[in-house]
Formats: structure tokens, sequence, C-alpha cells
């Protein structure tokens, strides 16, 4: 019997394509105007979700206006000794730089009704005044919560007596390419402009400073000058990222937009609103990409993970058991594929967590047990080390220092303490010196010395640019490290 059925069904499909054939498309299968049809209610369906993603999140996006103060070189220096231009132009001191107030705009986004605003850090950090105007025309005056530079996101504050509207956030992990999304915010000043595209790709690194946590997704939604810190949205309308920045040769959308993830943007958002700063994981290793040539170098079957350069004495790499050349495969479960992953896990890690990192050696996977310390604890167990094998201390300069030498903040670091026989004071250095830059790396701040200065070897000749603190006078000093 179920023969038979399965048999008169072949029958019936052979005489039903057979009349298909005698009688054309028109019958058999849908017509021209029934897919038509089906293609408008497609393009009208996803017309309107733009337009739901629209009502429901203009309202929580602002537009930021910024007033700050900058350096400018004095144009009128060359003349500031002749006493005729000084009296003329009421010029009491028209040496070195001054200072000229300045106007921007950004955007922001409202995270929770108390009045939480997350934007870039390059839109609001370092500003003398920030001023948000809301989509429905009231205006605040706002103050700085926060900011993080690492990931240029920052977070400000306005006082309203209503509750606001805000932003919902969605798992940036689950985001796939090719998904549409939606931007908003007020590029060139043009408030609640929406605009769509897609994903283009995601874990795009490099992009701006090499130094910052970056693990960008990438858009072709348009995004200009002014989108600063304006929400990416998925077609649910939750924000799955914060767009910070473009490649453009024109200045505009070219439709190469990056954008910061949303869950790495709101672990930051949380601490900063919590401890006004982001306090990151440290394990005391350095990492370096593996490529087929080191990774046949080492006898390795994989040229993927992140190979362990240097372990940090006294860190919790070591303490745990890694060592140099161990090649790290996975954090947490999470396959490891390059250094960056293992960079951006362990930042985000909360301080005193205990994680476990499986590693390759010798060609067998270990698990090894890692408790993450703090970043700041990274300096000072750095600073021993340093202290121990160069014979150099060091500290920030002072706010005398910085106006003296007419430097900028976070330049360079002064010598504070240097042993007799050390390569610094065997090459000329004393104390408070300034050293700038090592091997035409810019110093900013004793965070980045010690991390330089702790991956050279003994035996290694490496240029430092030092200021004299006697004359001030700047210049390279090629060191021999002991």
């Amino acid at each position: 019997m179920k023969i038979n059925v399965n048999i008169g069904r072949s029958r019936f499909l052979q005489k039903r394509s057979l009349f298909c054939l005698m009688w054309g498309m028109m019958l058999c299968l849908p017509s021209p105007l029934l897919l038509h049809a089906e293609e408008k209610a497609k393009s009208f369906d996803l017309s309107n979700a733009f337009i739901r993603v629209a009502k429901e999140n203009i309202p929580a996006v602002v537009h930021i206006e910024v007033t700050e103060r900058q350096e400018i070189v004095n144009p009128l220096q060359p003349f500031s000794n002749d006493p005729f231009m000084r009296r003329f132009f009421n010029m009491p001191d028209a040496h070195g730089k001054f200072k000229k107030e300045v106007k921007g705009l950004g955007t922001g986004m409202i995270i929770d009704a108390q009045g939480h605003i997350l934007t870039n850090n390059h839109v609001a950090g370092g500003a003398r005044k920030l001023d948000v105007l809301l989509s429905d025309g009231k205006r605040y005056t706002a103050k700085l919560i926060g900011t993080d530079p690492k990931t240029d996101l920052a977070v400000i504050k306005i006082d309203a007596k209503e509750t606001l509207p805000h932003v919902t956030f969605g798992d940036s992990d689950k985001v796939e390419v090719g998904e549409w999304v939606v931007a908003i915010g007020h590029p060139r000043g043009l408030d609640q402009t929406v605009t769509q595209g897609i994903i283009s790709a995601k874990h795009r690194r490099g992009i701006t400073d090499p130094g910052s946590y970056q693990d960008f997704l990438q858009t072709d939604a348009a995004i200009n000058p002014g989108n600063s810190g304006g929400p990416l949205l998925n077609l649910r309308g939750e924000v799955i990222g914060v767009n910070t920045a473009i490649v453009s040769q024109s200045g505009g959308s070219e439709g190469i937009g990056f954008t910061i993830p949303s869950n790495m943007a709101l672990n930051v958002a949380k601490a900063l609103i919590e401890h006004g700063k982001v306090e990151r994981g440290w394990i005391g290793i350095s990492i370096q990409e593996m490529t087929p040539e080191l990774a046949e170098s080492l006898k390795l079957e994989t040229a993927k993970g992140a190979l362990i350069g240097e372990v940090v004495k006294g860190g919790p790499a070591e303490k745990a058991g890694l060592q140099k050349n161990d090649l790290l495969v996975s954090y947490q479960d999470k396959e490891i594929s390059d250094p960056n992953i293992v960079r951006n896990e362990v930042a985000a890690t909360a301080v005193g967590k205990e994680v476990k990192i499986t590693a390759l050696r010798n060609g067998k996977k270990q698990d090894f047990i890692v408790k993450v310390e703090s970043a700041e604890a990274s300096v000072r167990i750095m600073a021993e080390n340093l202290k121990k094998g160069l014979g150099i201390s060091i500290r920030a300069l002072t706010t005398d220092e910085i106006g003296k030498y007419k430097l900028n903040d976070n330049q360079g670091i002064a010598i504070s303490w240097l042993e007799a026989k050390s390569s610094l004071a065997e090459a000329g250095f004393e104390v408070d010196d300034i050293i700038l830059r090592v091997e035409n790396q810019p110093i900013e701040g004793p965070e980045t010395f010690i991390s330089l200065m702790g991956s050279l070897k003994a035996g290694t000749t490496v240029t430092l640019l030092g200021l004299d603190h006697r004359t001030g006078d700047i210049g390279n000093v090629r060191v021999m490290l002991k």
C-alpha cells in the first residue's frame, strides 16, 4: 500500500510536470505579479524595521556640544622681543604657546534613567564645558564622570527632573557579518540623522592607536564627523556598538566605518560609573603573533595562537608555571587565534579572578590556572625588576617640570634614582634628567617606560631621547644595557 501511494504520487507529479510544459509557467509557478507582491512585502517589512528602530531610539540619542581649550603656537613669537610689537598687540608674554577656546560636536546615547550618557573619549575627554541637546529640544549642562582613552570611551551625566529615555544593549558577540544595522547621530551638526547598512566585518584591530584595546566591528552604514559616540543598532533596536572612526580620504563617509562592540563598551561604562576609571587585568607576559616560519622553527604543528615572548618575574603567569615559548591556544575555553584576543580578554577579566589558560608546550596541551592581578600591580612589580636589572627608578613629571620645559601632559618620565655603575649612569644620565622616547617610541608616563625597557634584554643597545635637567637640552643617547 505504501509503495502504491508513492507510485501514485510520482505519477501525479509526472503528469503535473507535463501539464506545466504544455500550459506554461503561468499556471504552475507563482506569477510575476505574485512575485512582485512578495518582494514588495519584504521591502515593506524591512522599511518598517528601520522606521521602528529610529522611532524607538532617536529620543535616547543626544547632540553634544563641546567647548575646550587647546594650546596654539603663538604666531607672534618671532616678534616677542620687539617692544613696539608687544605694546601694539598688548602681549605681555608672546613666548611659546597660548590657549584658545574651540568648539566641537559629537553624539552620545543615554544609557539609563539617571542620565548617564555614553560617548567617545575623543568627544568628551578634556572638555571644559559639555552641553547636551535632547531630541525634544531640551538643553542640559553635563559633567564628566570618567574617561578611558584605551578604548576611546567616556561617560558624562546630565541631571533632569523627568525620567529620561534610554537605549537597550544587545550582545555584540552574536552579531553576524552581513547583518542589517542602523546608525543614529549628528553628522556635521545635522540632528537625528539615521543611516543604514550592514556589518561588513568583525574583529578589526590596529585601526587607530596600536596601544589601545581594539576589537572593532566594521560597517558600511554612513558615519561622518559628528557621528562619534552615537549608537549602531541591530533591527531589534539594540545597541551593538559605539560609532568611533572611519577610514576616508575625503574626510566623509566612504563606506568604511568602525564601531566599538557593545559588550566592551558596556563593561567600560559600568566601570566608569562605579569607580570613575577602568581597572584592567594583567598576568605578566609579553606575547607575539605566530607565523608559519616561527611555528616551523619551534617545531609546532599550528601557526594559530599567541606565543609567549617573555614572562615577568614575580608575575601571575610565572607563579602559575607558564614559560617563554609556550603557545597559548585558549583562554577560559575561548580559542585564541591571535595575540589581541589574549590582550583584550585578560584586560576585561576582573582583578582577583582565577582563569584557565591552555598552552602547547613541547607539542602537548597543558592547562594553567592563573590569578589575574591589576595593571597597577604590574607597574609596581615591573618597576622593582627594572630597579634590580637596570639600576634605575623613575617617577612621573611634576607640573613645574612640564611648564619649565614646555612639555605636554603625560610626556616623558624623570629619573628619581640611579645606581652609579648602571648603564644609564655610565651613558651620562643623572637624577632628575627626563627621558622622552625609547627607540623612537614616545613615553607617555612610567607605565610606558617600564613596559618598553622591561622587554629589552641585557646586551641590547637602545637609543633614548633625553632632556638634560640642568640645561634643558634635548638629544639622543645610545645606551648598552648590562
